[in-house]
């Protein structure tokens, strides 16, 4: 379903992006059926929750040198990419500044664009809970998000106080006005298209650090506890990874191993025997800190990567077509959001 161009998220996409990833973007990514018909100027909100995904993973691309050279393999190959979901990590914290706590600074974007919460899964080795969403409209085809929220009062007190220093001063990116279209996004299910210009960026924006420059007292606290909430002080609520969903994750980890990549050892599976995971590693990135004399200092830490899905299809009886698992799974969660963990630095 590549190269089928909806008018209205192509118009959103050039205004933000520009010409020439716009094009590369429906090149790259599987088109949602419901997004085949569209009426110009009015923009609905699939619509609207596909550009941002375009736009998300396209940001995720260019932070990941793993992610990017495979997607371009793919493409000059003849294949595409089919966008199963993206992640982010949030904090579940009392001082968090100006922006709300944890997952419901997202949840007021992702509930009017037509997301709802498909499963909550305990990530209680890492202190954290994760919940998918998936779009009310075509859950199938519209990538999901997997958002993960760290708990700081699973931690020590000085870990706690080091949460508290890198994102007590937060700040919240939605505008006035931003809050108002999604309003009336959520009420009426679609905007006009100049409103839907005006959001896309914003919307955009949250998916990003709120927090100043970290100290790097504070960071080496965070590190001893909790790599998640070390990587969340570095890299906010960036995506932490974009997922391609592939018809035989372990044929490809065997294939990306051979060509030398930075792979998982071992394929995650899931309890149900349905879902399958795999990825790069972190991309390493540099970024910079605090001192303690107030002087800005970088180190190497580990940034975003990339990951891949195989999804099973069960048959369902009453509805007589095949359903793709969309669940995900803790087990598997854990394990792939290690590949943060062990470059940290």
């Amino acid at each position: 379903m590549r190269n089928i161009k909806n008018a209205n998220v192509e118009q959103l996409l050039l205004k933000l992006l520009g010409v020439d990833k716009t094009a590369r973007l429906f090149a790259t990514l599987n088109h949602p059926r419901i997004l085949s018909e569209c009426e110009e100027g009015t923009v609905t909100r699939a619509e609207l929750a596909q550009a941002l995904n375009m736009t998300l993973f396209d940001d995720l691309l260019a932070r990941s040198t793993n992610g990017r050279e495979y997607t371009q393999e793919t493409i000059a190959a003849g294949g595409g990419v089919y966008f199963d979901h993206g992640a982010l990590r949030t904090v579940r914290w009392h001082e968090n500044g100006a922006l709300p706590p944890g997952e419901a600074a997202f949840a007021r974007i992702l509930r009017p664009l037509g997301f709802s919460i498909n499963g909550r899964y305990p990530l209680d080795r890492l202190g954290m809970t994760g919940r998918a969403w998936a779009h009310d409209d075509a859950p199938d085809e519209i990538a999901q998000f997997f958002v993960s929220e760290l708990h700081p009062e699973r931690f020590s007190a000085e870990f706690q106080q080091a949460v508290t220093n890198v994102i007590g001063a937060s700040r919240d990116p939605l505008t006035p006005q931003a809050v108002g279209h999604l309003w009336e996004l959520e009420r009426e299910g679609v905007l006009p298209l100049e409103a839907a210009h005006a959001l896309l960026p914003v919307i955009v924006g949250a998916f990003a650090r709120q927090h100043e420059t970290p100290c790097e007292a504070d960071y080496d606290v965070l590190l001893k506890e909790s790599a998640e909430m070390a990587w969340i002080a570095t890299e906010g609520n960036a995506f932490n990874h974009a997922t391609d969903r592939v018809a035989d994750v372990f044929t490809l980890a065997d294939d990306e191993k051979a060509k030398g990549r930075p792979m998982k050892l071992e394929v995650e599976r899931s309890r149900s025997g349905r879902v399958f995971q795999t990825a790069y590693r972190a991309d390493i990135v540099r970024r910079e800190f605090r001192a303690a004399d107030g002087s800005i200092v970088t180190r190497d830490v580990p940034g975003s990567f990339y990951e891949f899905i195989t999804r099973k299809r069960t048959f369902d009886q009453d509805a007589r077509r095949w359903q793709t698992d969309l669940r995900f799974d803790a087990g598997n969660a854990q394990g792939i959001f290690k590949m943060t963990a062990n470059q940290a630095a």
